[in-house]
């Protein structure tokens, strides 16, 4: 070894003892954060960041209301390989002069925010200020159902799969794609255009009932394949079990041999990468669209909670459950949108979003973190108003309309306030749905959601932040 390549040497060993120095004298917290599609991530962070940055609206933050937080500042984030979240674009298209929400996530991305912090507690004058970095991970939560294949083997997810897409509210969405499935062969020879065709179809109607509002399930890449379109590990679907011997060369092991890729090569080495490595995580849920939707997209929230909580349990026998042993120890589910509702509903969206957390649990029979369910508002863009009509008064909220970006009140009927009944008519699939008692509008940000010292108007993002940080602070 020459001198110069021993001098690199010698410097880089100084380098990682210094950076293992920092890290602990500089704790850092690794809060990840996802939910499905329309649930609102990017909003969310953006908010978080712009409050933490700027904490005149932060006073359920502890830290913050009694002062210790002596600076914040954006660093870059520390995984190279990993895309920053774009937080400059993001809160421009909020707080622009024509403000209008961001695009949503479909890949994943990083943050590190760190808080410069004078200690408390009786000993707070003994001891000098701190940094606390807050890494901020953010993933499509398609892809946190994905988690469920690992313990799928091909059959038996295909049988789960196609079992769904043949319920009542959705095989109208799926009927095209089973309709090629019918006139294909398991047992057949591979043909590759015939194999890309039922892909696509299968991928056609995971789409379809996206946009029904209803849940796509995995695989989460299918709608969200970045690099990997048009990938082998990506071009498969649900085959029924074939009655003979499939040989090696026929189409459903072909199909088997890429839902396997896909398993080993996509999904677990992104549990590995980022997933195992959280602290903290918050999980982001449309209540209200999946209310609007109706019974089917209700029971599909109930199902994928249960799917997200598995994904969390603590000592399962298998190879995720021993990596996640020692982990995530507090889990936020948050109800978003809760501007969309006057104020004098949030307890009963809060209570049914328990509700669906409290079943989830049950089934998914997870202890050891603590979870918590809020009903929260990213960025508040509406204004509450009591509006007189045939001689009652009623709560609204007033904004922008989406659908025209015309002003408006919304009274948007009486919500829900038995949980156990919306989950009940879920269960039992029930078609009349409230009895049209309680409808939902969608809003654009609001002009003037961020004053000087303030971060973006929300409600309740300094509890969200005090549940999920408060004691690392």
């Amino acid at each position: 070894m020459g001198i110069g390549q021993l001098t690199d040497t010698i410097l880089s060993r100084l380098e990682e003892a210094a950076a293992d120095a920092r890290t602990a004298f500089e704790p850092t917290v690794r809060l990840g954060i996802t939910g499905l599609a329309r649930a609102g991530k990017t909003v969310f962070i953006t908010s978080l960041v712009s409050n933490l940055l700027d904490r005149g609206r932060m006073l359920g933050l502890e830290a913050a209301a009694e002062g210790r937080i002596l600076a914040a500042y954006l660093q870059p984030q520390p995984d190279d390989t990993v895309p920053r979240f774009d937080y400059e674009g993001n809160l421009a298209a909020l707080t622009g002069a024509t403000p209008h929400w961001p695009e949503s996530t479909r890949a994943i991305s990083q943050l590190r925010l760190s808080l410069r912090l004078r200690p408390g507690g009786m000993l707070s004058s003994m001891r000098g200020a701190r940094t606390v970095h807050i890494d901020i991970i953010d993933y499509p939560g398609e892809w946190l159902l994905d988690l469920a294949l690992l313990e799928q083997p091909f059959a038996e997810w295909s049988a789960t799969a196609l079992a769904r897409a043949r319920q009542a509210s959705r095989a109208s969405l799926a009927d095209g794609w089973l309709a090629q499935l019918e006139q294909s062969d398991p047992l057949a020879a591979l043909d590759e255009p015939r194999a890309q065709a039922l892909a696509a179809g299968f991928t056609a109607y995971l789409a379809a009932a996206r946009n029904a509002g209803l849940s796509p399930g995995a695989p989460g890449r299918f709608l969200l394949p970045g690099d990997l379109a048009g990938s082998p590990a990506l071009t498969f679907a649900p085959l029924p079990t074939p009655s003979g011997r499939p040989a090696a060369a026929s189409l459903y092991r072909a199909f088997e041999r890429r839902y396997d890729a896909y398993r080993s090569q996509i999904v677990k080495p992104f549990f590995k990468a980022h997933f195992a490595r959280i602290d903290r995580q918050i999980v982001l849920m449309d209540v209200l669209g999946a209310l609007h939707s109706g019974p089917a997209a209700m029971q599909d929230m109930r199902d994928d909670m249960a799917a997200v909580l598995a994904a969390f349990r603590p000592g399962a026998d298998n190879w995720l459950g021993r990596l996640m042993r020692r982990r995530v120890d507090k889990i936020l589910f948050a109800a978003t949108k809760a501007d969309y509702l006057h104020h004098t509903s949030h307890d009963d969206l809060t209570a049914l979003s328990e509700a669906l957390l409290r079943e989830a649990a049950d089934r998914a029979r997870f202890k050891g973190a603590r979870t918590s369910a809020m009903a929260i508002a990213a960025l508040r863009s509406t204004v509450e108003q009591r509006v007189q009509h045939e001689g009652a008064d009623l709560d609204c909220v007033r904004g922008l309309l989406a659908t025209t970006g015309r002003e408006a009140a919304l009274f948007p009927g009486e919500f829900p306030s038995d949980p156990d009944q919306v989950l009940s008519a879920a269960r039992a699939g029930h078609q009349n749905w409230l009895q049209g008692d309680f409808e939902l509008m969608s809003f654009l940000p609001q002009p003037g959601a961020r004053r000087k010292g303030e971060g973006l108007s929300h409600i309740r993002m300094d509890q969200a932040a005090q549940f999920l940080l408060g004691d690392k602070l």
